[in-house]
């Protein structure tokens, strides 16, 4: 082999940092151990899989305790020590928090989901939810999720998105012979196909354009790129989008959502509204902030556009939704999850116009974090009220406050957190600094735009919460509530009321590192 070939072959040589990579990997380890376990672990005892499951999300996340005393990169080129495949700064650590942290807490609604389903099955076993192939998606899903906000090439990100998605294809559809289920599963893969496949067409043009896959190479070649090659690099920018505005449920990518979070259990449902949103933001900052900070003249403008866009049509959803109507207190929190998606859209888009790009990342980071705890606050609530009334309509929840007082005190403080009202303080502030994030980069529209939306959604929010409180038609009923959901839906509210009480605590934690 000649000189030259040795050191073409040496400079593919990558370093490993087994530290850095511990969250996914210890989520990925723990999915083939369970699907291992679940052909040897006796039908009775399938709920010690959930436990693992749950011990095995709780490890990759202290997992990342180790790493926060500076940034660690590993699959680095020995060539050329800064231009690594795998990064864990302090933006890699808060998403990883986020998804880890999302994925336990759904974990928890899915051990009293899956109980539930065996029970009402009773000796029809093909009714009862297959637990081992629940758990192993679960966390594979999980896995991949970790891993997406650590990709500094674009390979890896693509392969961290579908590692996210294939799973969830499955969860969604995990209830056998349901058609709203089979439904929902194969609208969600189907659409989601196709945004990955005009994806990866970007993927190409940009690697066609600079010749490297690598975020930060790309952010240096593509500004030199040859004139020639100047409209397939702009085509790139906006094509490879689409797979991350698909994952966001940004409107047009966001028709899957209602019908894909009826047709799924709850806790998947639960899962996707907020690590589903968690992959795809980090994954659009990534490729945005991170590798074409010099095409903010592309992505900019059409970001802001999607933000207006997906926050109008999202709550306007929501705003339509019928109190009577079977599944409408979940499709309410579909369109909802589609209008925050907005909100969570317009820091992204400032970073174009800004001078401070990270403190606007900050605010989309910020508003994330805000956003899971309560959101799956209110799934956890809804879970326990499906457990009843598997309909799960809005005027199921007329008069909660008589029959569970704690439940109807927490939602509430979930929906004030979600429409920006005190006490949910937290809600507020993360609200006005994706606000002030659009004021200080000069987009005065899009603040408009989101103040009118927040307007708007204060109407369905605040009429849930007075469904809670008014009197019940007929009996109150009261049950038994399961420990792993009574844990969920402790863990949320005091996640909710401690930010509330220093809700500065979310700002610093979001300062993303990223430059």
């Amino acid at each position: 082999m000649s000189p030259q070939a040795q050191d073409q072959a040496q400079s593919l040589v990558q370093s490993v940092d087994w530290l850095a990579i511990a969250p996914p990997t210890i989520a990925a380890v723990v999915a083939l151990a369970v699907l291992v376990a679940d052909l040897f672990v006796d039908g009775r005892k399938k709920a010690l899989l959930g436990w693992v499951s749950v011990a095995g999300l709780a490890l990759a996340a202290l997992a990342l305790l180790p790493l926060l005393d500076g940034d660690r990169s590993t699959f680095c080129l020995t060539g050329d020590a800064d231009v690594c495949s795998y990064t864990a700064d302090r933006f890699t650590l808060v998403i990883q928090f986020l998804v880890l942290g999302g994925a336990l807490l759904a974990a928890l609604l899915s051990m009293t989901t899956l109980k539930d389903a065996d029970t009402n099955a009773g000796k029809d076993a093909d009714k009862a939810l297959p637990e081992g192939e629940f758990w192993f998606l679960l966390l594979s899903s999980a896995a991949g999720a970790a891993l997406l906000p650590a990709s500094r090439d674009l390979a890896t990100l693509i392969v961290a998105l579908e590692v996210a998605s294939l799973p969830a294809f499955a969860l969604v559809g995990i209830k056998h012979g349901d058609r709203k289920s089979s439904e929902a599963a194969l609208k969600f893969f189907l659409s989601s196909v196709t945004a990955t496949a005009v994806s990866l067409m970007g993927v190409s043009f940009v690697y066609a354009s600079t010749g490297t896959l690598y975020l930060t190479e790309i952010a240096t070649r593509i500004e030199d790129v040859d004139p020639q090659l100047h409209t397939l690099a702009q085509a790139g920018v906006v094509l490879t989008l689409v797979g991350f505005a698909f994952k966001t449920a940004a409107v047009p990518f966001h028709f899957w959502v209602p019908d894909t979070y009826v047709g799924a259990p709850l806790p998947v449902a639960a899962y996707l509204s907020v690590v589903g949103k968690a992959v795809g933001f980090s994954g659009l900052i990534l490729v945005t902030v991170i590798a074409l900070p010099s095409y903010g003249d592309v992505w900019g403008p059409a970001l802001a556009a999607l933000a207006a866009l997906t926050m109008t049509v999202g709550n306007v959803g929501a705003l339509r939704q019928r109190a009577t109507r079977a599944y409408s207190a979940v499709r309410l929190l579909a369109w909802s999850s589609v209008g925050q998606a907005g909100y969570l859209l317009v820091p992204i888009a400032a970073a174009a116009y800004s001078e401070d790009a990270q403190k606007a990342i900050g605010s989309t980071v910020a508003y994330a974090l805000m956003y899971a705890a309560v959101n799956l606050g209110a799934f956890a609530v809804a879970a326990l009220v499906a457990r009843t009334k598997p309909l799960n309509r809005l005027s199921d929840y007329r008069g909660l406050y008589a029959s569970r007082p704690l439940a109807a005190l927490v939602l509430g403080f979930f929906l004030l957190c979600l429409a920006g009202l005190p006490p949910g303080i937290i809600g507020l502030f993360a609200k006005v600094t994706v606000f002030s994030a659009a004021v200080e980069a000069g987009l005065g529209w899009l603040a408009v735009v989101m103040a009118v939306n927040v307007v708007i959604a204060l109407f369905y929010y605040l009429q849930w919460t007075a469904l809670l409180f008014r009197a019940p038609e007929g009996e109150p009923e009261s049950h038994r509530v399961p420990a792993p959901l009574t844990v969920a839906i402790a863990l949320t509210a005091v996640l909710g009321v401690a930010l509330s009480g220093a809700p500065q605590l979310v700002l610093r934690f979001s300062d993303t590192g990223l430059f």
